[in-house]
């Protein structure tokens, strides 16, 4: 599946996207990949290929800048934490990423969702928080799941899936009781699948740190897969 690359703008900061489209000429909905915390990079571009196989145009957004990569091996927070620190930024970076899709001539705007891992999990789950034109529905995938602090209320329209490694030390059972309560009390229409033996990066075959809490585990990378695309089916 060949990804074409796409420039577009958050302000004055230059990003770029890689586009999978099906192979039906035929408008269809856009599925966003929010990345983790190294970058966009060849994950992201065949997640999009999997999406554009199934009907939909698979947007693998940027986050950080054009060229702007980290290591997938080391320390990112660099990279991360300028937006951790400033939620109402991340949330603009993540409405770009949106808007850019909608222009896209074969994408119908009126259907647009989100996808996202480990970062990118906590990145659509701040676009649900905040609300996007055309955005029906976002999955994060062994997310963080921290609130954003931003000053936002009223009943979250996308609906929500959560795909979590309950034994994911970033996402530990307390924050998944507060996050329950933050979607309760905003009146989401949410999921939560905790995958019991599944740690941080279940779906990154590169994952060996158990030590640390991250781990491959194929179950959950299937499970939540067959999931995902589920949601999406019932969603579009």
């Amino acid at each position: 599946m060949r990804v074409e690359q796409f420039d577009y703008r958050d302000g004055d900061t230059v990003l770029q996207a890689g586009v999978a489209f099906p192979a039906d000429a035929a408008r269809a909905p856009a599925v966003l990949i929010a990345h983790q915390w190294a970058g966009r990079g060849e994950g992201e571009h065949r997640t999009a290929g999997r999406l554009a196989e199934l009907g939909y145009v698979g947007v693998a957004i940027d986050l950080f800048g054009k060229d702007v990569r980290g290591d997938p091996s080391g320390d990112n927070g660099h990279l991360i934490n300028p937006l951790l620190s400033d939620r109402a930024a991340l949330l603009r970076r993540m409405r770009a990423g949106v808007a850019f899709a909608a222009t896209l001539d074969r994408v119908d705007a009126s259907r647009i969702a989100a996808i996202g891992y480990c970062f990118g999990g906590l990145c659509v789950l701040d676009l649900a928080r905040g609300g996007a034109d055309g955005v029906l529905g976002v999955v994060s995938l062994h997310g963080m799941l921290d609130g954003n602090g931003l000053d936002q209320d009223g009943a979250i329209a996308a609906k929500v899936l959560v795909e979590h490694g309950w034994r994911d030390p970033m996402a530990a059972p307390d924050k998944v009781l507060a996050f329950a309560d933050e979607m309760g009390g905003r009146d989401a229409d949410w999921q939560l699948h905790a995958h019991g033996r599944a740690m941080h990066a279940f779906t990154n075959p590169h994952a060996a740190a158990p030590e640390k809490g991250m781990a491959y585990d194929a179950d959950a990378d299937r499970r939540s897969w067959e999931s995902t695309t589920a949601f999406l089916a019932e969603l579009f």
